[in-house]
């Protein structure tokens, strides 16, 4: 079976039960009631989609979440210690997890680039109890 050779994206919105996630150009929709729960019933609906067509690989599949669900969901990292880590001013990334700005995307990089590294991190400890 071919390999799918384009990058599917996937939106996720923050709902009243938990969370959905779609397909833009495709018909793919799901619901979770948490984010992983979300991500595997994403990955599901798109291998059934295309089930009889391509093979899609978890590669294949970008999630998208706009700043402000993220960090309504994400509330352990806040604007401010992010924008600090970063070197952004604190009260433009608020503008921007408030909807009243929209960053560039060399902004939007930096931001992500801050968020990944911070997750990183925190993949690479264990925590200890004494």
């Amino acid at each position: 079976m071919k390999t799918y050779d384009k990058q599917i994206k996937l939106i996720i919105e923050k709902t009243e039960t938990g969370f959905s996630a779609y397909a833009e150009e495709h018909p793919v929709f799901t619901t979770g009631r948490t984010v992983p729960e979300l991500i595997n019933n994403a990955y599901e609906a798109t291998r059934l989609y295309f089930e009889d067509q391509f093979e899609i690989t978890r590669d294949q599949i970008k999630f998208e979440i706009d700043f402000a669900q993220f960090f309504r969901y994400f509330k352990v990292l806040n604007a401010k210690f992010l924008a600090e880590r970063i070197g952004m001013n604190p009260t433009l990334l608020s503008q921007y997890v408030q909807g009243r700005k929209k960053p560039s995307p060399q902004q939007t990089e930096k931001i992500l680039a801050g968020i990944h590294q911070i997750g990183q991190e925190l993949s690479e400890m264990n925590l200890i109890i004494k």
